[in-house]
């Protein structure tokens, strides 16, 4: 069951894919704008409700994204707004599984799956068990002290689920179940020694060493390749017209004033003197640059390994895939966990810096630019970066997890 935006829905078809092949069926529960991604896939798919691109999209223009408080509490507001056809979307997926695996989004199909007694895992790309070792991911990267930060991740685990109480009370009745406050369920989880597969890389995010041994850093799973992708000749001949490009693109994050953060784009590339693939995005980027191409959707499998550096938003999904092609990077992260991986980028030594969004201009983008794609450095510890990841196959995690749950 997975909940949100492109980046959160992706990488469950790789591993979806890979269970198929180790024997089991894999239908992803997900919204019907991805119904044709995950279906080319060869999984099945049952819908869930809201369009995350419009509501997003018109929610944000609303709430502007100069505070990244106020645009994780608009994202949260989209998905409270939908709870209860959430959930009932949820419970009739579940009726058809045998196994339930839940996304940190999805987490009301714990409910639905302790209603019908099915075995269940989390499958997270983003780190959510308390810690001390740094703060709440989604939250800030400023951390708060060993204490702090173990303490306000707890307290963020129970307050995310306050806005859905009225509807997860409603569904447990129905089910069958005791009615119980977010801090009371998230206590009986973890006394249950709930397992969760952590998607992303320990040498990315090393394993926190006060995790329960039932949290499992597994590395990342990747998307499933589109079988039918064949790259526009116009992309091909664009790309090896000159030198390397750049890549800038923000995925599924909309702007409020396309025309100005397009405007910034265009003036980073004329000063920095540097070709660029630029992805429209939700957002609907068109700088007015020379040697500037716009796409729409192109695989980052096939299309990052041939940039010079890339520019994106941060999302788990995104910086996984520039790390994987081995290329410099220029996080721009908008909100949620964008900020964590940031610095994580920058921690690794392939980003000579971070741009929040709201800070973003046209100098300090081109200054970025020119470090990522001038010195050697950042794509040298890319590369080495890259190597490390080839080596892990989180996808074989999940599945020896998996093969350990009960079963009735």
């Amino acid at each position: 069951m997975a909940v949100g935006s492109r980046g959160d829905v992706a990488p469950y078809t790789g591993l979806g894919v890979r269970m198929q092949e180790a024997g089991h069926q894999v239908t992803l529960a997900t919204h019907g704008l991805f119904e044709e991604l995950v279906r080319s896939r060869g999984l099945g798919f049952h819908p869930l409700p809201l369009d995350t691109q419009e509501q997003m999209t018109s929610r944000l223009a609303e709430s502007g994204t100069s505070s990244p408080l106020k645009v994780t509490l608009a994202v949260n507001k989209v998905v409270a707004d939908h709870a209860r056809p959430m959930a009932d979307a949820m419970l009739e997926a579940a009726k058809q599984a045998d196994v339930v695996l839940l996304t940190p989004a999805g987490w009301i199909g714990g409910h639905v799956a302790e209603g019908l007694k099915l075995p269940s895992m989390g499958v997270y790309l983003q780190p959510m068990t308390p810690t001390r070792e740094f703060p709440p991911a989604t939250v800030t990267t400023r951390s708060l002290g060993g204490w702090g930060n173990r303490k306000a991740a707890t307290m963020l685990r129970s307050m995310g689920q306050q806005p859905f109480r009225k509807v997860v009370d409603q569904l447990r009745t129905e089910l069958g179940l005791p009615a119980m406050k977010p801090a009371e369920w998230l206590a009986q989880v973890d006394a249950a020694r709930w397992p969760i597969c952590y998607g992303y890389s320990p040498v990315v995010v090393p394993q926190p060493a006060d995790w329960p041994e039932w949290n499992h850093t597994v590395g990342y799973w990747w998307p499933a390749p589109d079988p039918d992708f064949k790259p526009a000749s116009e992309l091909v001949d664009f790309i090896a017209a000159g030198p390397a490009p750049v890549y800038i693109g923000f995925g599924s994050m909309p702007a409020a004033d396309r025309e100005a953060l397009s405007e910034v784009i265009g003036i980073a590339l004329r000063r920095s003197g540097l070709r660029a693939v630029v992805n429209t995005g939700w957002a609907g980027l068109a700088p007015a640059a020379d040697e500037v191409l716009t796409v729409s959707d192109v695989p980052h499998d096939w299309l990052f390994p041939q940039m010079a550096a890339v520019v994106h938003h941060a999302g788990a999904g995104t910086a996984a895939a520039g790390l994987r092609a081995g290329v410099p990077a220029v996080p721009v992260p908008f909100m949620v966990d964008q900020p964590f991986w940031a610095q994580r980028l920058k921690a690794l030594g392939v980003a000579p810096e971070v741009i929040p969004f709201r800070r973003l201009n046209a100098d300090r983008l081109a200054t970025a630019l020119k470090a990522a794609t001038g010195d050697p450095e950042y794509r040298r510890r890319a590369a080495d970066v890259a190597g490390r990841l080839d080596q892990e196959d989180g996808a074989a995690g999940v599945l020896r997890v998996l093969e350990q749950l009960p079963r009735n």
